[in-house]
């Protein structure tokens, strides 16, 4: 049992069940959560009544429509700026939809958002002493760097390695086999600190799972950009021009990097800190050593939609 005794605006004291032991808990300010007219969280205008506990991201706000058509019922839809949300059942199951944009600074809201949802008491703005996990898989497209994982191909990734920097604006610590695996990535792809300071987390084994058949399984590279942070010449000279042999040819023991994207490693790592399960599965578009593209991008992301689907609806 929990008793809540405001002691002043900004913090509220909780009785957690010992003789005289109260614990203190803040409460968050306006300034840092955000809470619209309608009570819900700002960016993604999404109410905790509205939020189904599966979570699909998509980073085309027009795919969650092509997602959410599959559902057996759609029962909320909310809109704001490019986060769109369709929350409605599978089967059973309450799911909802979310596109984030493209990008880890998109991640860093979408996920931070999803867990005040589930986290945070809006009403008394404070984080609440029984923590929900939830299930996010994230379907989007991205960049082959191996020759075998050729383009309309499927990819589930077992790590997400992000060059992108989100992490490290959170306290965060690696095991040491990560440091390890993050040293020789350095050492190898030659990508100095100026750069970039790495970090790498792993997918959710109970996600993983269940996602074998079908599709291949290595560490996924989330860049923070399309163009010159994946190694693609316009009119501007790279930095790094010799990144994708280098990420190519990349070894740890028996993990090798098969593509990279611009999303899989924030939701990774902030996933793994707020204590979610989280998945990441590319379609494969584009294969960088082939210098290949898809030629039917939508049909190839609608087999991964659907099989997604079929399999989420699947699991016990």
């Amino acid at each position: 049992m929990y008793i809540l005794a405001l002691i002043d605006p900004n913090y509220f004291n909780v009785y957690c069940g010992s003789p005289n032991f109260f614990c203190k808990m803040q409460r968050i300010a306006e300034s840092e959560l955000i809470i619209n007219d309608r009570g819900a969280i700002y960016h993604l205008d999404v109410r905790p009544e509205e939020l189904g506990n599966f979570i699909i991201t998509v980073g085309d706000p027009s795919r969650v429509n092509s997602v959410s058509q599959y559902l057996d019922h759609v029962e909320c839809r909310c809109s704001h700026r490019e986060f769109v949300t369709h929350t409605g059942l599978l089967g059973k199951k309450r799911i909802s939809v979310v596109s984030t944009g493209i990008g880890t600074d998109n991640i860093d809201i979408v996920l931070q958002e999803l867990d005040a949802l589930v986290n945070i008491d809006l009403d008394s703005r404070t984080i609440k002493p029984n923590l929900t996990q939830l299930n996010v898989i994230r379907v989007g497209t991205s960049g082959s760097l191996q020759r075998d994982i050729g383009v309309d191909t499927y990819v589930a990734s077992s790590h997400g390695l992000g060059i992108d920097n989100l992490l490290n604006f959170y306290r965060h610590e690696q095991n040491e086999e990560e440091k390890q695996l993050l040293q020789s990535f350095i050492t190898q792809t030659q990508l100095q600190g100026n750069i970039s300071q790495p970090y790498i987390s792993g997918a959710s084994g109970s996600l993983l799972k269940h996602f074998v058949t079908g599709f291949h399984q290595g560490i996924t590279v989330t860049c923070p950009g399309f163009y010159g942070p994946q190694g693609r010449i316009l009119r501007l000279g790279l930095s790094s021009p010799s990144l994708i042999d280098r990420l190519t040819h990349f070894t740890f023991g028996q993990h090798r990097i098969t593509n990279f994207e611009m999303e899989t490693a924030g939701i990774y790592g902030l996933g793994k800190l707020l204590g979610h399960h989280c998945l990441s599965l590319s379609a494969i578009v584009a294969n960088r050593v082939t210098r290949e593209f898809s030629k039917d991008v939508h049909k190839t992301v609608d087999h991964l939609i659907r099989k997604t689907l079929e399999t989420i609806d699947a699991m016990e």
